[in-house]
């Protein structure tokens, strides 16, 4: 395959994958952080248990827990293998990465904050990539989960990211996965 010379081209195979996947994003983005909130309360209900002795802590899990399930199937209604378990964790871990990141921020190390707020991202675009089915483990490539004559296969070397000034650059498949999700998933289209 050739190498995508041109912004243009770039933005025409986005827009190709994007119709591959045609799901409104800007609320399946709010939702994914509705998700993470969940599972942290998950979480928070049973260390308030654990720690106060209390099992009302304890019995409020199921009811979250259930939100949080309805709440995922709207994104991943269908799945194969650990897809389902995969993305719970990957964005569990996008939450706690991000925290961990604020408190740094907090405690003044801002370049720990910023390496960590950065890979909290790259957790939650693995999320998207997993979930769009633009993400395979075994050839390390985006790809579209359908066949069509406009959304060719994206490999790793293919696409030069612009960088935020503007230059382009060779980008890793992780880049090249932020750069997808950032233009495929804009949670600021109403």
């Amino acid at each position: 395959m050739k190498k995508i010379e041109s912004v243009q081209e770039f933005v025409e195979k986005l827009d190709a994958v994007k119709k591959v996947n045609p799901k409104d994003l800007s609320s399946d983005q709010d939702l994914t952080i509705a998700i993470m909130n969940l599972i942290s309360i998950e979480e928070h209900l049973m260390f308030s248990g654990a720690k106060t002795g209390k099992h009302e802590f304890y019995d409020l899990i199921n009811e979250v827990r259930e939100m949080r399930k309805n709440a995922m199937l709207k994104i991943i209604p269908a799945y194969e293998g650990e897809v389902w378990c995969i993305s719970k964790h990957l964005l569990a871990a996008s939450m706690r990465v991000f925290e961990v990141g604020t408190k740094a921020l907090a405690a003044g190390d801002k370049q720990t904050a910023y390496d960590l707020f950065d890979q909290s991202y790259g957790l939650y675009c693995m999320f998207w990539g997993l979930n769009m089915g633009v993400l395979t483990a075994e050839s390390k490539e985006l790809k579209p989960t359908k066949k069509t004559s406009t959304a060719e296969k994206v490999k790793q070397k293919e696409i030069e990211v612009l960088d935020t000034t503007g230059k382009t650059e060779e980008k890793g498949a992780m880049s090249k996965l932020k750069s997808w999700v950032r233009n495929a998933v804009n949670c600021c289209i109403e």
